[in-house]
């Protein structure tokens, strides 16, 4: 049950944020902050459940942008195999995979700057075709013009994602050749066609946190608030300029959780990329700060995720989503489930699992 049925003071969405009030978030203690962030969070949502998508690459490699943190990227060489746009049969029999595993919306990725009009008619057919399968549709395809925007709006895409990544200040430091308001006038492309906003950004690679208020503060002062808000955590690819990085402290990034959900709070926050590096207790702990919305499956876009089965096996031991994870446990998917509980390593003492292991990182 909502806690707005039970506490008719609910959260006003906000779009004058201020620097000063943002990194007062930051400061405060770590509980009073999950606690915040939690009474927010039930004012608008139901707190055991959480939004389940599957994301596809629909054409892999051979970015011309030079985004540090992407393998995708021409620029870098992160040993990705290029890959030409996907057959739609293709695609339908992966989000048909999607649906009977329980997510409920598609998402499909494309490594362009920008669609090219030539591709517009398969775009449109592709969204379409998934559309009709009674699946949410989404798509992260680079800039979009005013008239794409409108034609995929047409076809029946639901959401469009594109990243803010980070904030004006550090954007430079990461990204060249693209600029921020390129970025913002997607996002009213997208906005203006009438469909959902999906923009989030990137955690860990390097920003201070003044930087981390400051992209928060975009995302939530725009004229209208994202409906999805992913926040990546960094995961290091080799052959990519950010590969030596240190590590971002765990505390860290569930603090950005929660300081997005306050500021956001009718907004989906998605627990997006890094996630493979965070053991059951860290999601619990981002799922406590507001996060309700995630990938399933064993990939992303070209990264590695943690497999479906750990996420319903997670959701059962959180008591999220129990009647979804109940209708889809069927013999061999309950199969599945014991095989993964059975696997799964004693439990572990600290609180985070040492994230050394290389990967592969997208932001969506």
């Amino acid at each position: 049950m909502l806690a707005s049925q039970h506490n008719s003071t609910e959260t006003v969405v906000r779009h004058d944020w201020t620097r000063a009030e943002v990194e007062a978030l930051y400061a405060m203690p770590f509980n009073d902050l999950l606690f915040k962030a939690q009474v927010v969070h039930r004012q608008h949502f139901d707190p055991n459940q959480v939004q389940v998508s599957t994301l596809l690459s629909i054409k892999t490699g051979a970015c011309p942008e030079d985004c540090k943190y992407c393998p995708q990227s021409a620029r870098y060489d992160t040993g990705l195999e290029k890959e030409r746009l996907l057959e739609i049969e293709k695609v339908i029999e992966r989000a048909k995979e999607a649906k009977q595993t329980g997510s409920t919306r598609f998402c499909m990725g494309a490594a362009w700057r920008n669609p090219k009009e030539r591709d517009m008619p398969y775009l449109t057919q592709m969204v379409a075709e998934v559309k009709a399968m009674g699946l949410e549709t989404c798509m992260t395809l680079g800039m979009l013009t005013r008239d794409q925007a409108v034609a995929l709006k047409q076809a029946g895409l639901d959401y469009y994602n594109h990243n803010l990544d980070t904030s004006p200040e550090f954007y430079g430091d990461i990204i060249t050749t693209r600029t921020y308001q390129d970025r913002l006038d997607t996002l009213q492309n997208v906005r203006d066609a009438g469909m959902n906003v999906c923009s989030g950004g990137i955690v860990g690679m390097g920003e201070t946190l003044a930087d981390r208020a400051s992209l928060l503060i975009q995302l939530a002062n725009l004229p209208e608030q994202p409906q999805s808000v992913p926040i990546n955590m960094l995961v290091k690819v080799d052959g990519t300029p950010l590969d030596k990085l240190d590590d971002m402290e765990p505390f860290d990034f569930i603090r950005t959780i929660a300081v997005a959900r306050i500021m956001m709070p009718k907004s989906h926050v998605r627990l997006s990329a890094g996630r493979e590096q965070m053991n059951e207790q860290m999601q619990a702990l981002c799922f406590m700060a507001g996060a309700n919305s995630i990938f399933y499956g064993c990939k992303l876009l070209t990264t590695s995720n943690p497999d479906t089965h750990e996420d319903v096996v997670l959701f059962k031991k959180l008591g999220i989503n129990s009647e979804r994870t109940r209708e889809y446990s069927d013999e061999a998917h309950q199969l599945a489930l014991e095989e993964a509980i059975e696997q799964q390593n004693p439990p572990r003492s600290e609180l985070f699992y040492d994230a050394t292991e290389k990967g592969q990182t997208e932001s969506a």
